[in-house]
């Protein structure tokens, strides 16, 4: 079966839309080449129209997304609806979203990369559904990585345009590469309802 594609939009590495298959990545620069240092993370989804049986209506559905930052292969903190920001201040969710309705990001989460922890090297984008609902009754699920100040340049975007069975979807990680980040388009299901629950399976991802 061949991989999932996945469109990434970039105004770093990428400077066009391109469709990528996983594992492709974007630097996170800007077209003059500076690489911002506070980010915003925008994180959005619709409410398919077609998903489920034939006959059903698509329930509402209430996502979570979280950033659940790891050193050395193991699970170092994460921000969620529950934690709102991790312990060195670095990542801080700016709160729940119960329904994905509305034009624009659904959830919204902020990274101050010089507070970022020294061994922390990846910091996971996860979205899940708390009530164990299929991801299959979600569309147009995205992360958008934008620098966090006047000028709010979009960096990168990671756009999913297919269907997911599981709970939880990694739609994306920002990888350290040593002293800049990318962002890796991952677009992995995963069978978790809390982030927790998604560290094994993130364990295993190269």
């Amino acid at each position: 079966m061949a991989a999932p594609r996945l469109r990434v939009e970039g105004r770093g590495t990428f400077d066009r839309v391109i469709e990528l298959s996983k594992d492709q990545e974007a630097d996170l620069a800007t077209e003059d080449g500076a690489h911002p240092r506070r980010l915003r993370l925008g994180i959005g989804w619709d409410k398919s129209r077609t998903g489920g049986f034939i006959g059903t209506g698509a329930p509402e559905i209430d996502l979570d997304a979280s950033a659940i930052q790891f050193a050395d292969g193991k699970l170092f903190d994460l921000a969620f609806y529950n934690n709102l920001a991790t312990r060195d201040g670095s990542v801080v969710h700016q709160g729940d979203n119960r329904s994905g309705s509305g034009a624009g990001d659904d959830e919204t989460i902020l990274v101050d990369l010089d507070k970022v922890y020294a061994k922390v090297d990846r910091i996971f984008l996860l979205v899940s559904s708390y009530a164990g609902h299929s991801l299959e009754w979600i569309d147009n699920a995205y992360c958008r990585v934008v620098s966090d100040d006047e000028a709010a340049v979009e960096l990168a975007r990671v756009s999913l345009t297919f269907a997911v069975k599981e709970t939880g979807l990694v739609i994306a990680e920002i990888v350290r590469r040593e002293a800049d980040w990318s962002l890796h388009a991952i677009g992995a299901g995963v069978a978790a309802k809390i982030p927790t629950e998604a560290v094994a399976a993130l364990q295993r991802l190269p």
